[in-house]
C-alpha cells in the first residue's frame, strides 16, 4: 500500500457468517424441515427470530479487548446468519484485523459447542448467502466534491471485473446470482441504495456527494489481504 500512502486508503469490512449445530444445518433450525421465509431475522430480537447473540457478544467483547477495530454486529436475513463489522482500517492493516476476527469467532464458538461455516451459500435454495461486503474510501472520495474520485473508482473497476471475481472467493457463483441481495457474477453494476449490483453507493453517500462505496461481490470466505489488493491495484494500478 506504500504506493497510495498519501490517498489514505480506508476499508471496512462486513464479514457475514452462519453458526451450524452438529447436524451441519444452521442452528435453531427445526430438525427435518425449514424454519419461516425469511424476512424476521434481519436485525432480529427475541427468541424465534435470532440464535446465540451470546456467542457474539462474546466475540464483539474479545475483539474489543484484543484491540480489534470491530465496529458492530447484526443478525442477518438467513436465520442462524450474522454479521461483525470491522474498520475503517488503514491498507494492509485491515487484513490482519479481519483475519484475527474470524480467529476469535471460531475459538469462541467452540467453546460453546457451535460450527462457523464462511461458506457463501450455506443453504440452497430461496435463502440469502454470505458475503464480506467491503467498504472503500480515499482521502478525496471523503472530502467535499469526493462523489467524482468514487464514480472514477468504480468506472475503473469494471473492466477488472472477472479479475476481481477471482480473488472474492471459492464457490461465490453460488451466491451470486442476481437475487437474494447480490449482482450477477458476469455482469458489473452499480447503483445507489442498491443491493442488486455489484458495487452499491450509499444513499447517504450520494446525499451528501462524498463517503464511500461498498463492492458487494466478495464472498464471506474470501481472503481479506486479496481483495484489499485487487482493488488497489484495479482503481490505482498499484498498490
Amino acid at each position: 500500500m506504500e504506493a497510495n500512502a498519501e490517498r489514505e486508503p480506508w476499508f471496512g469490512l462486513e464479514q457475514e457468517y452462519t453458526f451450524l449445530g452438529q447436524d451441519d444445518r444452521p442452528y435453531g433450525w427445526p430438525v427435518g424441515g425449514y424454519p419461516a421465509p425469511q424476512g424476521p431475522y434481519y436485525c432480529g430480537v427475541g427468541a424465534g427470530k435470532v440464535v446465540l447473540r451470546h456467542v457474539v457478544d462474546a466475540h464483539y467483547k474479545a475483539c474489543l479487548y484484543a484491540g480489534i477495530n470491530i465496529s458492530g454486529t447484526n443478525a442477518e436475513v438467513l436465520p442462524g446468519q450474522w454479521e461483525f463489522q470491522v474498520g475503517p482500517c488503514v491498507g494492509i492493516s485491515m487484513g490482519d484485523e479481519l483475519w484475527m476476527s474470524r480467529f476469535f469467532l471460531a475459538r469462541i464458538a467452540e467453546e460453546f459447542g457451535i460450527k462457523v461455516t464462511l461458506h457463501p451459500k450455506p443453504i440452497q435454495g430461496p435463502w440469502n448467502g454470505s458475503g464480506l461486503h467491503s467498504n472503500f474510501s480515499t482521502k478525496d472520495m471523503r472530502a467535499e466534491g469526493g462523489m467524482k474520485y468514487i464514480e472514477e473508482a468504480i468506472k475503473a473497476l469494471e473492466p477488472h471485473h472477472m479479475e476481481c471475481i477471482k480473488e472474492y472467493g471459492e464457490d461465490n457463483e453460488l451466491r451470486l446470482t442476481g437475487e437474494y441481495e447480490t449482482g450477477s457474477i458476469e455482469k458489473f453494476s452499480w447503483g445507489v441504495a442498491n443491493r442488486g449490483t455489484s458495487i452499491r453507493v450509499p444513499r447517504e453517500t450520494a446525499a451528501r456527494g462524498c463517503g464511500y462505496f461498498e463492492d458487494r461481490r466478495p464472498a464471506s470466505n474470501a481472503d481479506p489481504y486479496r481483495i484489499t489488493k485487487v482493488l488497489m491495484t484495479s482503481i490505482f494500478g498499484k498498490i
